[in-house]
């Protein structure tokens, strides 16, 4: 199937929103849609018109072309610059393959490494973005020197998907030791194998569709990752084909929650005002991840950077927080705090690198 690269993004996101399912199909494959402006929304349907994962990443790049508005992605930058690094630190590319393909990954090691474990962060982008770009606008080589961190960013290939986006939305892409999930898990495992890390200390996050394979890994490997960081993403199964990935960026998903009474400790960012994942999405992502387990939640407000927030943090029974979400009022989607120097970032807001290494430093995972 062909595609017109000419397409109007800003009406099929506007017709998806409204459930308009079918003249939003009609857009993408090229053809006028029927004129139906006065006509109510119709409902999602969850069988409808399949146009294929091609169609949904063709959909999924337009996305990211839309505007720096409070509701939208910020605009792309150009390609990123070398990312300078102090005397003595490495930002090592390598490569990991397995039955389910390869994958490269860039690897920070900071200057002070010198053998002993370490913690691992391992960072997962979003559509469009590359490892050097994430690294750029999320900051996160600069914390791992400042707290001796390893951090890796292992990068989606245009093969996989045209967007370079993580496949999210596929079933196939949603099971241990199946398809994306078993790269990134490889990737972690051959990390902590090369280099000296804590396997106590291992932990994952991302960026939109790079948050939801994070929660996937959380989902699929909690004996590897310790906790989780989700930033303007979805919970895992919220979508496994393309109409349902529609309906859940716009309002939440099916999701499944975890097995038996223990959660994944999960830090979460969410912008009120993201017209591209719906907040609910966060919301979402909370309740998988805190499973069945008994928790006490407590609320409070706050303002960084000129924008205010709402953080709820969930505790256990020691009073140790094992759920913490940040709803940050007026923000789109993009990672908060972050540097201009990298896409998809809004360096107004509470520090989303800073505040998620708190939260999983204070985490050895199951031994």
């Amino acid at each position: 199937m062909s595609f017109n690269m000419n397409l109007d993004m800003a009406e099929i996101t506007r017709l998806t929103r409204a459930g308009q399912l079918a003249e939003a199909m009609a857009l993408l494959r090229g053809r006028p849609a029927q004129p139906n402006s006065s006509a109510a929304p119709k409902p999602v349907d969850p069988q409808g018109p399949a146009l294929g994962p091609q169609g949904l990443r063709r959909f999924l790049d337009g996305l990211g072309k839309l505007s720096a508005s409070p509701q939208g992605l910020s605009h792309p930058r150009p390609p990123t610059p070398p990312i300078s690094l102090p005397d003595g630190a490495r930002f090592d590319e390598r490569v990991y393959a397995n039955h389910a393909g390869s994958r490269t990954y860039k690897l920070y090691i900071p200057s002070r490494y010198s053998g002993a474990p370490l913690p691992l962060i391992v960072m997962l982008h979003g559509c469009k973005q590359s490892p050097d770009d994430f690294a750029a606008g999320t900051q996160m080589n600069i914390l791992a020197e400042e707290k001796l961190l390893l951090v890796a960013y292992p990068a989606q290939s245009a093969a996989a998907n045209p967007s370079h986006c993580w496949n999210w939305f596929s079933a196939a892409d949603q099971q241990r030791d199946g398809a994306e999930p078993s790269l990134i898990a490889g990737i972690t495992r051959q990390i902590m194998h090369d280099v000296a890390v804590d396997p106590a200390r291992v932990y994952v996050a991302g960026l939109s569709a790079g948050g939801a394979a994070a929660a996937i890994m959380g989902s699929t490997y909690p004996d590897l990752y310790a906790a989780i960081g989700v930033h303007s993403g979805l919970a895992c199964g919220a979508a496994t084909d393309m109409p349902s990935a529609f309906a859940a960026m716009r309002q939440g998903g099916s999701i499944r929650l975890r097995d038996g009474q223990h959660p994944m400790p999960t830090i979460v960012f969410h912008g009120d005002r993201d017209a591209t994942v719906s907040p609910v999405n966060g919301d979402q992502v909370i309740a998988q991840s805190k499973a069945a387990a008994d928790l006490q939640g407590t609320t409070g407000q706050g303002s960084a950077g000129g924008i205010s927030y709402t953080r709820t943090v969930q505790t256990d029974a020691g009073g140790r927080p094992v759920l913490e979400q940040w709803v940050l009022h007026g923000a789109g989607h993009a990672w908060s705090g972050g540097s201009p120097a990298g896409s998809y970032t809004d360096p107004r807001g509470p520090d989303a690198s800073r505040e998620m290494v708190r939260f999983f430093l204070q985490y050895p995972g199951p031994q």
